[in-house]
């Protein structure tokens, strides 16, 4: 029987979709299910295989649980607002809504074409503005509770993309989008204050399965630091604040280097002899990226400060002030305090400008090496802190300083508030008015949605500023207030506002009255397991947490966390091992791969390409291996024989198959599963017949993988009404799943010289004498004495002998 997957696929595609058979339900008394994928911007170029990787592994465990006897909610949706639709839009002089609506169709054919189990009475879009008004509704709310506010700041700057970036959207000093330099630019912008959740996102962890790396990767990207903030007095009369997790260093500190960027500057301009080079400075550190400024290796470059100096607290000294791109506005206060004896870059700006080296932990002679390292040792040139350790000094400083209140502790974090504002037309807009007479004030909620109005142009103005802001009959407007004349904001959300709340959405996505209902997110909440890209952890991963936690402080959520479980999945490359790409030319359509091996090869294929949380290239020779798997257990018909059980010399291979398959998923381990289907495939075949009861169970541990091909042969063979994906999954008797025997290597020094079958529960001193007893193995030790014994249960005895 020859299986034609172009008759077959479609087929029970449209019959899924007809009976609804993965609609979740509502009100179900059924255990609740919620796997999820991050949902996908939907660009012009389509599909390409490496998407469906994520997708078919969550409909593999979503396909699973409803076997199970789960109600399970596999959503779907489109995260269409951005950049790329709408430099598209500009290029073409098309609308981006009509860019999106052509791309979200064209994914939308390619996705269902692979048989993925999403509901798709759910289907949500972030830029319908039934969506985005909830989303504008939760920036009001982080408004009103002071968690999003205006102000002039130092911003990342793409010159391609001629719009602001988050820190996390920078790249070793290059938009992650478009690949331009990224500079820096003062400007009034939106922010969120993330940072007020820095801790709580920390704490959080603890509570939630995700894999250490990306636990690691938030933690450090948070920076969570204990130190304190010191106070220096400087001769302009003003007290320069920086904070320092190495408070014990004091007596070291030997000069002060404060950001190009620092209000200071400003203040101190008329006090400052050398202020036009300071200026020339300030200019060429502006056209660095973060990245730049920040890399240890480079030559460090900065101003003296001429006419302000600064006063150690501990000592009186008086030391001098510097400029310099190395010092960060975005990190702690903009300012250091610099003991090179005992830090690197802070080494290397000393010996270039001469300034003295005093070192204060003992351990190392510091005019011969780079710098020491102080994390432990004895303090030394510091006053009363000599003879203490680097912890014991930590402790007595801050205790004085705060006794001689010049300073405090203090914990930091690296975690910058979020810049939540894009100089574009394609996002939301942001729901707030300027009144000159009332400040920012919030839209009232009941005229949310704020629609995007149609504009002529998406350009980026030449000033910076949103294509809406030409928009003066949008822009005019009055104030919600006091009724006087007004501006609307024209700045838009970025595109990861409207991803930081989709999970929630999916719970109830046609209510018009909240975001979703308390009962819908009462049941679906958390979501039990998330799959996504490791390069999203301290992007989506990160925000969507923050927003989590503040609608659970405000009472909208009921869980503290959205994401119970968290995995990421490797890339899959192109056949020439690199990333898939229209400029590498290596880029696989999974239209061509459908159309000639089917979708269920397909599946099978990149489920088991390799490990599943690696990369891993492609191989189109290896698919038709896939496919011949397909055909075989399609032929399996042929040889199906009547029988409503397992045959006893078949008990021990299935029950240890569907042990392995359910293990298997869990642990995302599905080439091995796939692995041990084409084992079990082999002994069946081999046997000559298969009974209804073992196809039965065959075809329901292959459906979450090949979905169409067993559904046919659930079909064919007429085992109930149901259809493959509304049956039971296969359950195992333990005590079936150990072979009766095993066969074990046995070695003498290492080299095989024979084979046993002995019982599979084998002690190892039988194991032991039946080697020794074994005619071959006895003539390789003949003349020699055992001096070791080895055994390894169930696989091999290793004798080690010597004459």
């Amino acid at each position: 029987m020859k299986y034609d997957h172009k008759a077959v696929e479609k087929k029970w595609q449209d019959a899924w979709e007809k009976a609804g058979v993965f609609h979740a339900e509502n009100n179900s008394k059924k255990p609740k299910y919620f796997a999820l994928i991050e949902f996908p911007y939907p660009s012009g170029q389509g599909l390409h295989v490496g998407h469906p990787r994520p997708y078919t592994a969550l409909d593999i465990i979503a396909r699973k649980r409803r076997l199970q006897g789960y109600n399970v909610l596999y959503p779907i949706g489109w995260d269409a607002f951005g950049l790329p639709t709408e430099n598209y839009a500009i290029k073409n002089h098309v609308h981006p809504a009509e860019v999106t609506k052509k791309n979200v169709a064209r994914f939308k054919e390619q996705i269902k074409s692979l048989g993925i189990s999403f509901d798709w009475s759910r289907e949500i879009n972030t830029t319908d503005p039934s969506y985005y008004k909830w989303t504008q509704w939760i920036f009001l709310q982080l408004f009103k509770h002071g968690l999003a506010y205006k102000k002039e700041t130092n911003v990342n700057w793409c010159t391609g993309c001629k719009c602001v970036l988050a820190n996390e959207e920078v790249v070793e000093g290059v938009c992650e989008r478009c690949g331009n330099p990224v500079i820096h630019k003062v400007k009034s912008q939106w922010m969120l204050k993330i940072t007020d959740y820095a801790q709580k996102l920390i704490d959080g962890l603890d509570g939630v399965d995700y894999p250490e790396r990306v636990k690691a990767q938030q933690k450090n990207w948070i920076g969570r630091s204990e130190g304190a903030e010191v106070g220096f007095q400087t001769s302009a009369g003003d007290e320069l604040t920086v904070y320092t997790t190495r408070p014990d260093t004091l007596f070291g500190a030997t000069y002060m280097v404060i950001s190009p960027e620092h209000p200071y500057i400003e203040k101190w301009k008329d006090r400052l002899s050398n202020i036009d080079e300071i200026r020339d400075y300030q200019t060429k550190a502006a056209r660095k990226s973060e990245f730049e400024r920040a890399e240890i290796a480079k030559d460090k470059t900065g101003v003296k400060l001429e006419g302000v100096t600064a006063t150690n607290p501990v000592n009186g000294k008086t030391i001098p002030i510097f400029i310099s791109d190395y010092v960060l506005m975005t990190y702690g206060t903009g300012a250091i305090m610099a003991v090179p004896a005992h830090d690197t870059r802070d080494w290397d700006f000393a010996k270039k400008f001469g300034l003295p080296i005093i070192e204060v932990v003992k351990g190392g002679n510091v005019e011969k090496e780079a710098y020491t390292d102080c994390a432990s040792g004895t303090m030394v040139n510091s006053g009363f802190l000599n003879g203490l350790s680097v912890e014991e000094a930590k402790e007595k400083i801050k205790s004085y300083m705060e006794e001689k209140n010049f300073g405090h502790r203090k914990i930091n974090y690296k975690l910058r508030d979020w810049v939540f504002a894009r100089q574009r037309y394609w996002g939301e807009p942001i729901p707030i008015v300027h009144c000159d007479k009332c400040g920012y004030v919030p839209l009232p909620e009941d005229q949310l949605p704020l629609r995007l109005p149609e504009v002529e142009s998406y350009e980026p103005t030449d000033d910076g500023e949103s294509p809406l802001s030409k928009m003066t009959d949008w822009v005019n407007t009055t104030c919600p207030k006091c009724g006087g004349p007004a501006k609307r904001e024209t700045d838009t959300m970025p595109q990861w506002a409207g991803s930081s709340w989709y999970y929630l959405r999916y719970t109830d996505p046609h209510n018009d009255k909240a975001l979703a209902s308390k009962e819908a997110m009462d049941y679906w909440l958390p979501v039990d397991w998330y799959n996504g890209g490791m390069e999203h952890t301290t992007l989506h991963l990160l925000y969507s947490r923050f927003w989590h936690k503040f609608l659970y402080d405000i009472g909208v959520v009921p869980t503290s966390e959205p994401y119970a479980k968290r995995t990421s999945h490797g890339m899959i490359l192109g056949e020439n091992g690199e990333k898939m790409s229209k400029s590498r030319g290596n880029v696989v359509n999974p239209d061509d791969v459908v159309d000639e091996y089917g979708a269920d090869t397909l599946r099978l294929y990149e489920m088991f390409i390799g490990d599943f949380e690696k990369a891993a290239p492609w191989s189109t020779a290896s698919m038709k291996g896939c496919r011949r798997f397909v055909e075989r257990y399609f032929a399996l018909q042929d040889i199906v024989v009547p029988g409503d059980s397992i045959r006893p010399e078949m008990e021990i291979p299935f029950n240890r198959t569907i042990k392995k398959v359910s293990e298997d998923i869990e642990n995302l381990k599905f080439n091995t599963a796939i692995a041990a289907m084409m084992s079990l495939l082999n002994e069946t075949a081999q046997s000559g017949s298969i009974t209804r009861e073992e196809m039965r169970i065959f075809t329901l541990l292959m459906n979450p993988f090949s979905p169409h091909v067993t559904e046919e042969v659930w079909a064919n063979l007429h085992y109930n009404g149901k259809m493959a994906c509304q049956q039971e999954w296969p359950s195992y008797d333990e005590s079936k799943c150990k072979a009766a025997s095993v066969e074990i290597a046995v070695q003498v020094n290492g080299k095989v010289r024979a084979h046993l079958t002995l019982d599979a529960d084998v002690s190892k001193e039988d194991a032991l004498a039946s080697a020794k007893a074994n005619d071959r193995v006895n003539s390789f030790l003949q003349g020699k004495k055992i001096i070791k014994e080895i055994y390894v249960p169930g696989k091999l005895v290793n004798l080690v002998a010597k004459q």
